[in-house]
C-alpha cells in the first residue's frame, strides 16, 4: 500500500512538470510567431506597450542631410609660382598635420619648389558667400576655387585664417544668395549622440554623409604646432577622408556643431577616429576675423613665475587677502606685460574682473585674446590691489 502512494505520488508530480513544460514551450512558440506577424506589443522589460522598437533606434537621418548638404561646397586652392617661391622653405617634414593627414594627400608628390595645389571641402556661413574651411586646406594658397552642391564654381577670397585654431575664412560674390548652415551650439552636444559628417571631396565623390556617434569632447591632440595653438576637438566616429576636411559635423537637426578637421590614421584613410572644431569656437573665431579685417595673431601676456601657495607665501613674505594667483618672477623685454606696467613681485590675482588662482586660469581665460585686444590686469602689489590696463602686442 505504501510503495502504491509512492508510485501514485511521482506519477502525479511528473506530469504537472510535463504539463507546465508543454505551456512554457507553447507560450515561447507564440510569442515567437507573433514576433514575426508584429503582433506582439512589447518585446522588452524597457518598452511601454505602445512603443515600437523603432523608436530606439537612431532617428532619420535624410532630414538632417537634406538641411546641411546644400550648404557644403567643395574648395580648390592653389599656389601662385610667385607665392611659392615666396612661402617655400628648406624642410615640410615639420606639418603639424604629418601625422593625421599626409602632406601628399593634399598638395601631392614631385617637385618641392613646384606651386602646391589640393582640395578639401567648407561650409557656407552666411547667405552673402562667407565660407569657413580648415587653414591647412587653404592657407598657403592665393587662388581658391569654390564649386557649390548643384556645380556652380566662383572665384573666392581669403577674408582671414587663424593658425592656433586651424581655421579660415574665405568670401565668394557669385550675384546669388547662399544657403547657410544653422549654426547649432556645440555646448549641448552629448557625448553618444549621433552625428553626421557632410563633405563634398568633389574630385571623386559628390556631398558625401556618413553617420557617427559622438565618442568623446575636449579633445587636445597636440596636431596644431603653434605656442598659442587652441584645441578642443569634438571626437568622432563617422568616416571622414582627407577630401571632406574642412566640412561639416552637424546633428540629426541638421545644425553646425563642428568642422571636421583631422583623423587619426596610420596610413592617410579612415581609422576610426575623426576630429572636429567645436562650432562655439568657430563663431569666435569668425567674429574676430571680421573684426580684426584679417589673419588673427595671437600672443601671449608676457610673464613667468609660480602659482601662490603657502610656501611661496612664507618665503616672499606676500600680504595676500586669498593665498592664491601667480607670482611673476619675471617679465619678458617688450612683451606687453613689461610695456603695461607688470614688475616681478607682482602677484596676478584677476584678469577682466575673473579671478585668477593660478597659472593655469591665466592661459584659460586669455586663450582667445590677439594682438591688440586690451585687458584689465588685476594685481596685488606689495599688499595693495591695484588694476594695470595692458593692450597685448605682438613678442619681438
Amino acid at each position: 500500500m505504501k510503495l502504491y502512494i509512492q508510485l501514485l505520488f511521482s506519477g502525479i508530480t511528473g506530469g504537472l512538470i510535463v504539463l507546465g513544460g508543454y505551456n512554457m514551450v507553447s507560450s515561447r512558440t507564440t510569442t515567437e510567431n507573433q514576433i514575426g506577424t508584429g503582433k506582439v506589443q512589447a518585446v522588452n522589460f524597457n518598452m511601454s506597450p505602445n512603443q515600437s522598437p523603432v523608436a530606439n533606434m537612431p532617428g532619420d537621418f535624410v532630414e538632417s542631410a537634406k538641411r546641411s548638404t546644400p550648404s557644403v561646397v567643395h574648395i580648390y586652392a592653389e599656389e601662385s609660382d610667385a607665392l611659392a617661391q615666396k612661402n617655400r622653405k628648406p624642410t615640410r617634414r615639420n606639418d603639424p598635420f604629418s601625422e593625421f593627414f599626409g602632406i601628399d594627400d593634399f598638395f601631392g608628390g614631385g617637385n618641392f619648389y613646384a606651386p602646391k595645389n589640393g582640395s578639401g571641402s567648407g561650409v557656407i556661413y552666411s547667405s552673402d558667400g562667407y565660407i569657413i574651411t580648415n587653414n591647412h586646406v587653404v592657407g598657403f594658397a592665393d587662388k581658391i576655387t569654390v564649386t557649390d552642391s548643384e556645380g556652380n564654381k566662383f572665384n573666392a577670397t581669403k577674408v582671414g585664417t587663424d593658425a592656433t585654431t586651424d581655421l579660415a575664412l574665405l568670401k565668394v560674390d557669385g550675384g546669388k544668395t547662399f544657403i547657410p548652415v544653422k549654426v547649432g551650439d556645440s555646448e549641448k552636444v552629448n557625448v553618444g549622440e549621433w552625428v553626421l559628417a557632410v563633405g563634398n571631396p568633389f574630385g571623386y565623390l559628390t556631398s558625401t554623409v556618413t553617420a557617427g556617434i559622438v565618442s568623446a569632447k575636449g579633445r587636445s591632440l597636440d596636431i596644431i604646432q603653434n605656442e598659442k595653438a587652441i584645441e578642443d576637438f569634438i571626437q568622432t566616429d563617422a568616416a571622414i577622408n582627407p577630401g571632406n576636411s574642412g566640412g561639416a559635423l552637424v546633428n540629426l537637426q541638421g545644425e553646425l556643431i563642428g568642422i571636421n578637421t583631422a583623423i587619426a590614421t596610420p596610413n592617410g584613410t579612415f581609422a576610426g577616429y575623426s576630429f572636429a572644431i567645436p562650432s562655439n569656437i568657430v563663431k569666435k573665431v569668425v567674429k574676430d576675423i571680421l573684426e580684426n579685417g584679417g589673419d588673427i595673431e595671437r600672443t601671449n601676456l608676457g610673464v613667468g613665475g609660480y602659482d601662490v601657495n603657502d610656501e611661496l607665501v612664507k618665503e616672499f613674505n606676500l600680504d595676500l587677502k586669498n593665498k592664491s594667483g601667480f607670482y611673476v618672477e619675471e617679465v619678458e623685454k617688450r612683451s606687453a606685460a613689461q610695456m603695461g606696467g607688470l614688475l616681478p613681485g607682482d602677484v596676478i590675482i584677476g584678469i577682466n574682473s575673473i579671478p585668477i588662482r593660478n597659472y593655469d586660469d591665466i592661459e584659460k581665460n586669455m586663450k582667445y585674446n590677439k594682438v591688440g585686444d586690451k585687458v584689465n590686469i588685476r594685481i596685488n602689489r606689495n599688499g595693495k590691489e591695484i588694476t594695470i590696463p595692458i593692450q597685448l602686442r605682438k613678442k619681438f
